[in-house]
């Protein structure tokens, strides 16, 4: 397995997720949102693998401003918009090749193994 979790230090789920691979001896890499955002590659791979840009949004996000334009422009600027306002997307979001999870999502990961 070759696991990413993209998160915040401070998301309590992307907390959760981490505890989960370690408890389970599993590696991964954490890359933090506010330090390094996603690369366009990466989130082209997760939209892909989770059903969509619509899944990613944090419709509980601090910024709602960004959110709502991100929702309301047309779909050719959407990706990039999100690219430079990352902080509206869910967390934690979780890699493991090209299968992708957003949230905590123990149960799904349990099937990776």
């Amino acid at each position: 397995m070759n696991i990413q979790i993209f998160g915040t230090k401070k998301c309590f789920d992307t907390k959760k997720a981490e505890r989960y691979f370690k408890e389970r001896g599993v590696k991964y890499q954490f890359v933090d949102m506010k330090a390094k955002e996603m690369s366009k590659g990466e989130l082209n791979s997760v939209k892909q693998a989770v059903g969509g840009l619509e899944n990613m949004l944090d419709p509980d996000c601090k910024d709602q401003d960004a959110l709502a334009l991100v929702k309301y422009i047309d779909e050719a600027s959407k990706l990039e918009k999100v690219l430079e306002n990352q902080q509206i997307l869910k967390t934690p979001m979780v890699r493991n090749g090209k299968q992708a999870t957003i949230g905590y999502q123990a149960e799904v990961w349990k099937a990776w193994n």
